[in-house]
Parts: C-alpha cells; sequence; structure tokens
C-alpha cells in the first residue's frame, strides 16, 4: 500500500474513521478534498471526491465516483495494484469515493519516467490497463511515483464508456508487443467474467465494451498507435 500502510488498517480507516476536511486540491477540474481519516487513535489521509462537486458531462452520466471506484476493482482483479485503495464513503460532502493518499514525488509525471528506463515496464502496464478501461483522460501529472519505488494511476473518473473515448499521453509504445504476463492477466479476466462488485458499478453496455476491449488486446498483441494524432487530452501533464 502507498507509503508501507497496512492494507487491513487502510481499509478499516478509509470505510469507518471520522473523516476531516483538511482542504481543497488545487488545479482539480471537480471539487477534490485531501481529508483526514482518524480510527481508534489511527490516521492517515485520503482524497475525498464527493458526487455532489462534480462539473455535470454531457458524455458521462453523474457519478463519476463509481467509476474511480471501478478503476481500482479492475486494478486489483488484474492483479496490477495500479489503483491506491479506493472504496465509497459518505463524506462531509455526501456520497463519494475515497481514494488512500499517495506520498508520490511530484516532481515525476509520466513524462520524466518515461525518460528513467527502469519504470519502463510500470508505464506499459498503466497503458495496458487504459486501453481495457478506456480512459478519456489520462494526463502525465496522473502517474505518480512513491519512494518505494511503485508507480500508481490516478483520476481514473473517464472510464468505462462504452463508445471509445480513449485520451492518453502513453503513445510511446506503439506497435511494441505487450508483455506476456500482461496478456495472461487478460486472458484470465475474460475467461473468468467480470467480480460482481466491478460488474455492479458498470451498466450492461459498459461491462460488455469492457470485455471486448480486453479481447480486442489480446487479438492484437501489440500497442496501438494514434494515427490520428488527435488522442491527447488536455493539459498534457
Amino acid at each position: 500500500m502507498p507509503g508501507g500502510a497496512d492494507p487491513s488498517l487502510a481499509l478499516d480507516l478509509l470505510t469507518l474513521g471520522e473523516v476531516t476536511v483538511k482542504g481543497r486540491l488545487p488545479r482539480s477540474s471537480n471539487a477534490t478534498f485531501l481529508v483526514e481519516c482518524c480510527l481508534d487513535g489511527q490516521t492517515t489521509l485520503a482524497v475525498y471526491k464527493p458526487e455532489r462537486g462534480e462539473r455535470p458531462l454531457w458524455d458521462f452520466p453523474a457519478g463519476l465516483f463509481r467509476r474511480e471506484i471501478a478503476a481500482y476493482l479492475l486494478s486489483e482483479t488484474l492483479g496490477w495494484g495500479l489503483v491506491p485503495l479506493t472504496t465509497r464513503r459518505e463524506g462531509p460532502l455526501g456520497d463519494g469515493s475515497l481514494q488512500l493518499f499517495v506520498p508520490a514525488d511530484f516532481r515525476h509525471h509520466y513524462f520524466t519516467l518515461l525518460e528513467q528506463g527502469e519504470h519502463r515496464a510500470a508505464l506499459q502496464r498503466i497503458c495496458v490497463f487504459d486501453l481495457i478501461a478506456n480512459n478519456a483522460d489520462r494526463k502525465s501529472g496522473h502517474c505518480l511515483w512513491v519512494p518505494d519505488d511503485r508507480v500508481y494511476a490516478i483520476d481514473n473518473g473517464l472510464t468505462f464508456h462504452a463508445e471509445s473515448k480513449l485520451r492518453t499521453v502513453i503513445w510511446d509504445f506503439g506497435e511494441e508487443p505487450i508483455a506476456a504476463a500482461l496478456l495472461e492477466d487478460l486472458r484470465r479476466l475474460v475467461d473468468a467474467g467480470l467480480p460482481d462488485a466491478l460488474a455492479e458499478l458498470l451498466d450492461p453496455e459498459e461491462r460488455r465494451a469492457l470485455k471486448r476491449r480486453a479481447r480486442g488486446v489480446l487479438r492484437s498483441g501489440h500497442f496501438p498507435v494514434d494515427e490520428s494524432g488527435l488522442r491527447y487530452p488536455w493539459p498534457l501533464v
């Protein structure tokens, strides 16, 4: 877990702890808050995204926080550990998601990490994750490096749309083969089906589209190329 937190303790803190807002996080399109969760003298920081703080979008329904949770569950189902612990919680501003805060080195992001060859496999894993989750907003700053030398993928609210919405900065691996271990994890997902907790967060067409995208990546076996040059988010970082 981020910062070396015990997983069961972190889950208890997020689901049962008293939530206190410490401040609003800057540069977020939706209302996003840094909060402290306290339980029996133990504390941890988390990121709180209440539904009432979401800006309405024409192409995504309200409740983007559910997609944050779905992204965590997909990452866990694949065994990739890309998304920090994320759960549903009734907080000070109503229903939303709580995500364990990542004590990252914020000087680094996708573009700087790519320059360091040792992070290449981790960034490729995030790329495959975004392909099947249909991430419409993978900015460079959404890839966080922490001192225990892990790379996390945060801000996953614009995901799982049934229509193709992929917008990402991660196009540097185009036409390269995807690692066999990653493909095997996708094959297991397709064969076993989605766990109930994940399936319940998506509508039927979104569930079908998720499996369809996974099968497409398996058939190709290679990272895609953006021939249009338009599938980038803005701003890039």
